[in-house]
């Protein structure tokens, strides 16, 4: 690993070390600094400020959400339903530390790096919506999805179902806390109950799961044509 990126790994690796510890809030980036052993001014180097560089943690643990997610529909063509997909997403979310921290945590700081993504990570922003808008276009061409719902509509569900369960989490008092294990279980049935069909055919997903896992790949292949900008 050149010398850059194995000093940009260990400032991220700080990072995200004290979120799960401190919590956003309270980590600065002399802090950071310190805990990576290098000075302020080598941070602001790769990034310049907190909201670029937590967006960088949360760029590292989305990549590899995603790469698991492909191997997943690689492995088992139903996964690349609506309710897998998701219910697996959340789990895995729940599961590491980092992420729980950034996507099941404080639902402000998760719409701050949203809008820091929408500034200057455009480009992945849009290859991954095309993407999804693939991956949903085909389970409805292919009649996985129920009648009359047509992709943008169902993409729309998807999206808002999960964002709910991710940023309810997040919300505080008042709200019934269930295990992990039974919210996954929980948003699995929803998003099944109100997008797919009763028995999605299994011809036509071992059919299509290789094309919606190819455009999936492909966004990795971005991904990581942008971190190695970023760390240069």
């Amino acid at each position: 690993m050149a010398a850059p990126e194995a000093r940009v790994e260990r400032v991220l690796d700080s990072a995200a070390e004290l979120l799960v510890r401190w919590g956003y809030q309270r980590v600065t980036i002399e802090d950071v600094a310190r805990h990576a052993g290098i000075g302020k001014g080598t941070v602001y180097l790769h990034f310049r400020s907190k909201d670029a560089l937590f967006l960088t943690v949360l760029m590292r643990v989305h990549r590899d959400l995603v790469e698991r997610m492909v191997d997943r529909m690689d492995a088992d063509a139903r996964e690349v339903l609506p309710s897998r997909m998701m219910r697996h997403l959340y789990d895995e979310m729940a599961a590491d530390a980092v992420a729980r921290s950034l996507y099941l945590g404080d639902a402000e700081v998760l719409g701050r790096l949203a809008h820091e993504a929408a500034g200057t990570l455009g480009e992945i922003s849009e290859r991954r919506q095309e993407a999804v808008v693939e991956h949903f276009r085909l389970l409805t061409d292919g009649g996985c999805l129920r009648p009359g719902l047509d992709p943008e509509s169902a993409l729309y569900a998807f999206s808002a179902v999960g964002t709910g369960f991710v940023a309810v989490d997040g919300l505080g008092s008042g709200i019934p806390r269930l295990e992990v294990e039974a919210r996954a279980d929980l948003l699995e049935r929803t998003l099944a109950a109100a997008l797919e069909t009763t028995d999605p055919p299994a011809a036509v997903l071992e059919r299509i799961a290789p094309v919606i896992s190819q455009r999936y790949r492909a966004l990795l292949v971005h991904i990581d044509e942008e971190w190695r900008r970023r760390v240069r």
